[in-house]
């Protein structure tokens, strides 16, 4: 059996930190054939505290970096070069692990050597009861939701790897460069683990899903409200156009013709989401944040346009030399 290395990015979530932890501490994998490396990204409440207690209560089992640039990014690739493991399991600070996660995320890289990055179920764990809207509209990649009606997949396609819930290769993790930005000190820049995908998809290796291998998503209420809804549409924008034009290299006339493009559709989306709110359609909720998409989109190609510095920044490859 392959040894795993659990690695557990954080943030001021002092509150939920233990939750997460503890879940993981009770795997029905070998407890000699994993770890767990919390790296503590720059937080100001009691999360260090918190995390040192079940590290000095579980002795050998957890291991707690600090990471004092502020950039999820930097908390991972940090914590994946500190890793000793053949596989890196990464989550986050706000999921709960089901007893026989890790024995079932490793199942399919035993059925292709090319197999590179591996995913699960990502289910619900609302912290109250959502509205109807969130649950018809959002149970999905909008909240970091994955449950495809399939039970198992091996693809040349990511299987919405979502970094909450993803298993990687050590190998093939830094010879992809490790995850790109994504926010940063508050500041969403880059496309995170979707930039990494397409880094190791490009290294002609696969990807894998088992859906016996199960986190739950701790969702508060503050992210069941149009305003997160807004907020996360608008992200996308910026993770979309880093996306972009590293994939096209568009010129400074074919970055004019974007950004253009995306104006009209900034004006379209809200009309239809106007007409969506006078029938009294719940689905104007998602056109309306779609606007804030378009926005961010146009925004972000301005910044393409004027910075050469900025366009060398979205070119970087290698995340993990720093």
């Amino acid at each position: 059996m392959q040894k795993i290395s659990v690695i557990i990015p954080t943030y001021n979530r002092s509150h939920l930190i233990h939750l997460t932890l503890n879940s993981f501490l009770k795997q029905s994998y070998p407890d000699n054939l994993y770890e767990i490396i919390v790296c503590d990204n720059n937080s100001t409440d009691s999360t260090r505290e918190v995390v040192k207690k079940i590290e000095n209560d579980n002795p050998g089992k957890i291991r707690y970096i600090f990471e004092p640039r502020q950039g999820v990014h930097y908390a991972r690739n940090t914590a994946a070069k500190e890793s000793t493991a053949d596989i890196l399991y990464f989550t986050d600070d706000d999921m709960l692990a089901d007893t026989n996660l890790l024995m079932e995320i490793v199942v399919p890289f035993n059925f292709d050597e090319k197999v590179a990055s591996v995913t699960g179920r990502v289910l619900p764990n609302w912290e109250e009861t959502p509205p109807e809207w969130i649950v018809d509209l959002c149970s999905n990649a909008l909240l970091s939701l994955n449950d495809p009606q399939e039970d198992f997949i091996i693809s040349r396609n990511d299987c919405n790897v979502f970094s909450c819930h993803q298993a990687i290769k050590r190998e093939v993790f830094f010879e992809s460069g490790g995850f790109n930005p994504e926010n940063t000190a508050g500041e969403w820049v880059g496309d995170g683990e979707t930039g990494l995908n397409i880094k190791i998809k490009k290294n002609g290796y696969k990807f894998g899903f088992n859906g016996r291998s199960i986190i739950h998503h701790i969702i508060p209420q503050s992210r069941m409200t149009q305003s997160y809804l807004n907020g996360r549409l608008a992200n996308q924008g910026n993770c979309d156009s880093y996306t972009m034009y590293r994939e096209e290299v568009f010129s400074n006339l074919q970055l004019l013709k974007q950004i253009s493009k995306n104006i009209m559709l900034f004006f379209v989306v809200l009309l239809i989401s106007i007409g969506m709110f006078s029938v009294g359609k719940n689905k104007y909720r998602l056109w309306f944040s779609r606007s804030f998409y378009f926005v961010r989109r146009v925004k972000y190609d301005c910044r393409l346009f004027y910075s050469s510095e900025w366009r060398a920044f979205v070119m970087k490859n290698d995340w993990l030399s720093e």
